[in-house]
């Protein structure tokens, strides 16, 4: 099973980007997926999650606003958008999934069983 996340890169204060996570080894579309981001010298953090069926999000309260999580199921694809991005956003972004099916959205990292390699994203001012 692998996590797969791409779309990083250097951006402009105030630029966009849109993150991928394509998931192969197994399905997810019963499954909760995330994103959470770790910066350089700081702890890791939720960034948004999603539900199996993409009718509930979650995101946390610096990006709210800004970014939206969404799926294509039959893709086996997670997506972040990112716009109006912050110098404060710079961080390795790191998609995961709950093993479980048909859990319930959190913020919690011990709740998701797989995690990707991490994309690099850095957004200068």
């Amino acid at each position: 099973v692998q996590l797969q996340a791409s779309g990083g890169g250097l951006v402009q204060a105030g630029g966009s980007l849109r993150l991928s996570c394509a998931a192969s080894g197994r399905t997810f579309s019963r499954n909760t997926m995330g994103w959470f981001r770790q910066a350089p010298g700081k702890e890791r953090e939720f960034v948004a999650a999603i539900s199996s069926s993409g009718g509930i999000t979650d995101y946390a309260v610096s990006v709210k606003g800004r970014f939206t999580i969404s799926r294509d199921n039959a893709k086996n694809t997670l997506y972040l958008q990112m716009n109006s991005l912050k110098p404060e956003d710079t961080a390795v972004y790191y998609c995961v999934a709950d093993s479980a099916f048909f859990s319930e959205v959190t913020d919690v990292p011990s709740r998701y069983e797989y995690w990707g390699q991490g994309t690099l994203v850095t957004v200068s001012s």
